[in-house]
């Protein structure tokens, strides 16, 4: 059985040590689900990944200590984190690519948010501030808050991967999803107090984003480990489109 090559770019240009900590979690959870993972530094050039991805048949799109620049769906800096431009102009390749050849896309905390504005979408800039929850989305004092429920879509992609329509998750967020991107269904909702938590394209064959960290928890939590499966899965199925132009 092949293993399907996994484009993940690293987390962060602004911080070494965050990246260094956790790409590897992320390297994990693909190669335990059969994957090969890519790493993808933020200092290459466009040539460069675009070389890359061309050997790739899917994209992970990681969390990070950063914020997409607010401008990008046009609003003010209202809350939200330092922006990396390099991490940016990255995940932009990848989903012109992934979207563009229908390649499988899996984004995850910052990597959904990062999809979601390509997409058209805008974010909550800051849940604590502008949207005050019972739930502990982010970090208090450096600790992961604790698990929280989310109901998912009846019929979407993740209620299938978690066989019910209720999960337990642990979210690390400050920001979240305010407007879907266009195309963009709605997943996964906080059951307490109704952030978004997940979104899908249902017109493509594998384009999830979850607000969550499945890579922290897919050695324990089946739920994480077949979306992890799942993204594999669909990236062993990849075909390349066809080339319709016919040669003079």
């Amino acid at each position: 059985m092949n293993r399907p090559r996994i484009a993940i770019p690293e987390p962060s240009a602004l911080d070494e040590a965050y990246s260094r900590d956790n790409w590897p979690r992320y390297a994990s959870a693909v190669e335990a689900a059969g994957g090969e993972p890519v790493r993808l530094s933020l200092s290459a050039t466009p040539e460069q990944i675009a070389r890359t991805l061309a050997t790739c048949q899917g994209v992970l799109l990681p969390g990070s200590g950063a914020d997409v620049n607010p401008a990008k769906y046009g609003e003010v800096q209202n809350g939200s984190n330092p922006a990396d431009p390099a991490r940016e102009a990255t995940d932009e390749l990848l989903l012109q690519d992934a979207f563009n050849l229908r390649k499988p896309v899996l984004g995850i905390c910052y990597g959904f948010q990062s999809m979601n504005v390509w997409l058209g979408g805008s974010l909550i800039q800051d849940l604590p501030t502008q949207q005050p929850s019972e739930v502990a989305h982010a970090r208090i004092g450096g600790q992961l808050p604790p698990l929280h429920t989310v109901n998912l879509a009846p019929g979407s992609r993740l209620h299938q991967l978690a066989g019910c329509t209720e999960a337990r998750v642990n979210s690390s967020h400050h920001q979240a999803v305010a407007r879907l991107g266009d195309g963009l269904q709605l997943a996964a909702t906080c059951t307490a107090d109704g952030v978004v938590e997940a979104a899908e394209m249902r017109s493509l064959p594998f384009a999830i984003g979850v607000q969550w960290h499945p890579e922290r928890t897919f050695h324990e939590d089946q739920f994480s480990k077949n979306i992890f499966d799942a993204l594999v899965h669909a990236a062993r199925a990849w075909q390349p489109i066809p080339n319709t132009v016919s040669r003079p």
